[in-house]
């Protein structure tokens, strides 16, 4: 089997979903904008520098939907799709993607960012396969059904990512020597996921990363 991977943000978009996700909300009204707008930068800057507690922001992240509801979180989330994500959906990332779909390789989206924001963005890329935070419910008898706001299982971040696809290949009772796999991320966090795959692709990489793909040899794109 050929195996496709790719990172979501700044690798098939030319943005950082999450993130948007939050400044979309707070003009919404639904968070204080200079708080969030802070707070949100922070942890972006702690992601990008590889410093990231995931399990933190993934709190932060989610509090304002779970405040919100999943009626009023979901309607949004229809709207930030319509506004934001599909504007930013570049023909160059489709037709990576569908050079991948049409040779016959299993495609699928590998994301630190949570499933609530990203599934919707998966199926415009015509992604049906998606590895995510996935994202704990509160399921107790008389519960919401709704977010937490902690994360269920391991998440697809950094080395869970490794986790999350090794994962993915036993469901499918397979193992890493069974397939060619090939990986497309621009984030130097997704490193140890590109040292395990037969073809790693910097795509868009950071300073960071790129420093790294060009000392190992490893192919550069700049789909951006």
């Amino acid at each position: 089997m050929k195996l496709a991977l790719f990172d979501l943000d700044h690798t098939l978009l030319p943005l950082d979903s999450d993130h948007a996700w939050g400044q979309f909300t707070t003009s919404l009204g639904w968070t204080d904008p200079v708080d969030f707008s802070r707070r949100n930068d922070e942890f972006y800057a702690h992601y990008k520098a590889g410093t990231l507690d995931v399990h933190d922001y993934v709190r932060f992240a989610t509090q304002a939907m779970r405040h919100q509801g999943a009626v009023a979180s979901e309607a949004a989330h229809a709207h930030f799709m319509q506004s934001v994500i599909q504007p930013a959906i570049k023909p160059q990332a489709l037709a990576l993607l569908q050079k991948h779909q049409q040779a016959g390789d299993s495609v699928i989206i590998v994301t630190a960012t949570n499933e609530f924001v990203t599934r919707p963005i998966a199926q415009a890329l015509g992604v049906p396969e998606l590895i995510a935070v996935e994202l704990e419910r509160d399921t107790a008898l008389g519960g919401t059904g709704w977010f937490t706001g902690e994360i269920k299982g391991t998440p697809s971040f950094r080395e869970g990512k490794v986790t999350r696809v090794g994962e993915w290949l036993a469901s499918h009772q397979l193992n890493w020597a069974d397939v060619e796999s090939t990986f497309y991320t621009d984030s130097i966090n997704d490193l140890s996921l590109m040292e395990n795959v037969a073809h790693p692709v910097a795509t868009n990489p950071d300073d960071r990363l790129r420093a790294i793909a060009v000392t190992r040899g490893w192919r550069i794109l700049d789909l951006f």
